[in-house]
């Protein structure tokens, strides 16, 4: 694996595997990984699989979507020379970590975790209880990001707790015990492609959903896309016009567009003259981004040695990266180092 790191960034971010990845998933975070982080940085990309498991889950559907968003990852134009792929349970210093970070983090400031939150009650309201990862999954997180010495994180707006959580956790380790630890910060994209379910049109286009009829998955067959792009939920009066808070469909379908094509969604809006049109024009759009998407990945799916491969090399490096930095934590809390 070539890389270099010489005054780049270093950069980590993962997805975890509890659905298959969406539209959302592509235009919003990984073609920005593909077409600019990869090379202006010293990048890790994970499956976070570890993070699954806060949840029930099927063990065979976990391992199937782990390789399946690795090799989504490759398919989209990751490049094993210019980046670090790998799998997080392959490489133990994040387990290792994670405990260390849940003996740094108080209780308080995990219950107040949003998510956290949301689930607890969603839950509660089913007469259901929760596992306790889903209350320490940030230290996990932070331990994720803070073993590679990470100085940017690409997320959205839902994910930005966790950075600052991340944030406290490093300045506290390294007042307590000595400097080991990067502080690392968030860096939302410049130009965040948010893409809202085409059903409800307030809630973000979401991997883990139980009813997909408003999700575009990357793997659909052409003639899925069009179908749901087609249904898509649209407001009321007929106009075709760019208003996020009065017509959230059609500003919805145009933002999808506008990512898709580079255009701007306002400039756009004026060239449709009705919600079938514009429905048309985005279906196409998508179909278009996405097949050279599917046939690699259908040649990759057919080659697992290569996959394998890579994410192997890829473990290896990761831990290379992770493990120093994780010995000196464990040496700062005092804990005896093996003989």
């Amino acid at each position: 694996m070539a890389h270099t790191t010489t005054a780049r960034p270093r950069i980590f971010s993962g997805v975890k595997p509890t659905g298959h990845l969406t539209l959302g998933n592509y235009l919003g975070a990984l073609r920005r990984w593909v077409e600019e982080d990869q090379y202006r940085a010293d990048a890790l990309f994970c499956v976070v699989d570890l993070h699954a498991l806060t949840v029930e889950h099927d063990p065979a559907r976990v391992r199937r979507l782990t390789r399946q968003a690795a090799t989504l990852f490759l398919a989209a134009g990751l490049d094993p020379a210019h980046c670090t792929l790998f799998v997080q349970s392959h490489v133990d210093e994040h387990a290792r970590l994670s405990y260390l970070m849940e003996c740094t983090a108080a209780d308080g400031e995990m219950r107040r975790m949003i998510q956290y939150k949301e689930k607890v009650a969603r839950e509660s309201a089913r007469g259901r209880s929760v596992r306790l990862s889903l209350l320490t999954y940030p230290a996990l997180m932070a331990a994720d990001i803070l073993a590679y010495g990470t100085n940017e994180v690409p997320v959205g707006d839902d994910q930005t707790q966790h950075v600052e959580l991340t944030r406290d956790l490093a300045r506290r380790f390294n007042q307590r015990y000595g400097p080991v630890f990067t502080v690392p910060r968030a860096t939302p994209p410049p130009v965040a492609a948010r893409v809202m379910d085409l059903q409800d049109p307030l809630s973000k286009m979401g991997k883990s959903h139980a009813e997909g009829r408003g999700i575009v998955y990357l793997l659909d067959e052409t003639d899925v896309v069009r179908k749901k792009i087609m249904r898509a939920v649209t407001d009321s009066g007929s106009d075709v016009r760019y208003d996020r808070e009065e017509r959230p469909g059609v500003s919805n379908l145009l933002d999808v567009l506008a990512a898709c094509t580079g255009g701007k969604p306002e400039v756009l809006a004026e060239e449709y003259t009705s919600y079938g049109a514009l429905k048309g024009a985005v279906a196409e759009a998508v179909v278009e981004v996405l097949r050279p998407l599917r046939a690699r990945h259908a040649e990759l799916s057919a080659d697992p040695g290569y996959v394998d491969g890579v994410l192997r090399a890829g473990a290896e490096r990761a831990r290379a990266l992770a493990r120093p930095r994780v010995d000196a934590a464990y040496a700062a809390v005092g804990l005896l180092p093996p003989a």
